[in-house]
């Protein structure tokens, strides 16, 4: 358990990491529902054939950072192919399979992350009859480019399955202020140690009722299952976020946020600067 207290200090060791002109910015919240999805096609040389995709924040045809949603058939299967930029991935609905070509099949459920490396020949197919992935980039713009293209960016693939993740709680790192049995758990799953961005899982148990309250930065978070009611700052009206909505804001922020009672639900969570995460029982800093 030790080895796992100083691995999570490494992961969270530039939190403190605030750039200036986001300091003095004033508090910008933004709020897409899944319903309010704009859809168009992911790759639209396919035409038909191509997955449908939906921008949640930033434009994956720029050249800054963005976060969208893809949605793939029941038996998609992709030609080989390369992109010319890494992106990270988290599977919400349904199996998504995504490795070399000539892999054996690797089905990721919901839930589970994945990176795949600028320049990298795979393929990627799903089986189930809805399949939802969450897909991030750090800039653009995101293009699918022929397998002839390859190049190696000095990155490795990974394929992580739910089962695979560590689920941190006051029990497990004795740092976190806060005390036992909150109902909130996390996985650290990446971190930008020039930058002090990174990404994470949120678990929160069914009935969770609490809220995120941010330093001045950036906060991007999608719901990658169950059911959330949110609402930002003091607003007095929550509404309900289901799976493959989205939230965020710029600047010294506090989200609202309660977990449906029949269910637990986890959010995903990219920030750039320290937030705390409180309810009844307590205060986490993360």
């Amino acid at each position: 358990m030790r080895l796992l207290t100083y691995w999570t200090a490494a992961m969270i060791s530039g939190l403190l990491f605030v750039p200036p002109t986001i300091a003095r910015a004033e508090t910008r919240y933004e709020v897409v529902p899944y319903d309010d999805i704009d859809w168009g096609a992911l790759n639209p040389a396919r035409g038909d054939e191509s997955p449908r995709a939906g921008d949640l924040w930033g434009d994956r045809t720029g050249e800054s950072a963005t976060g969208f949603l893809v949605r793939f058939d029941q038996g998609f299967s992709s030609p080989p192919h390369i992109h010319n930029v890494t992106y990270r991935g988290v599977v919400i609905r349904g199996e998504v399979h995504n490795d070399d070509p000539d892999a054996a099949p690797l089905w990721l459920p919901a839930e589970s992350y994945w990176v795949q490396p600028a320049g990298e020949v795979h393929i990627t197919a799903a089986r189930a009859s809805f399949n939802l992935a969450y897909i991030e980039i750090d800039s653009g713009p995101y293009l699918v480019e022929p397998g002839s293209e390859a190049f190696d960016n000095g990155e490795r693939p990974i394929n992580v399955a739910p089962s695979n993740f560590v689920w941190l709680d006051g029990d497990d790192v004795e740092f976190l202020p806060a005390g036992n049995g909150t109902g909130a758990e996390m996985a650290f799953l990446w971190q930008d140690a020039e930058n002090g961005e990174r990404g994470m899982l949120l678990r929160l148990a069914a009935g969770y009722r609490g809220e995120i309250a941010t330093a001045p930065g950036h906060l991007r978070a999608v719901v990658a299952s169950g059911s959330i009611d949110y609402t930002s700052g003091d607003a007095g009206i929550a509404q309900p976020l289901g799976a493959g909505s989205y939230f965020g804001s710029a600047g010294k922020a506090v989200h609202k946020i309660g977990c449906d009672t029949k269910s637990e639900c986890t959010v995903y969570l990219r920030s750039d600067a320290p937030f705390t995460l409180s309810n009844r029982e307590g205060v986490r800093q993360w």
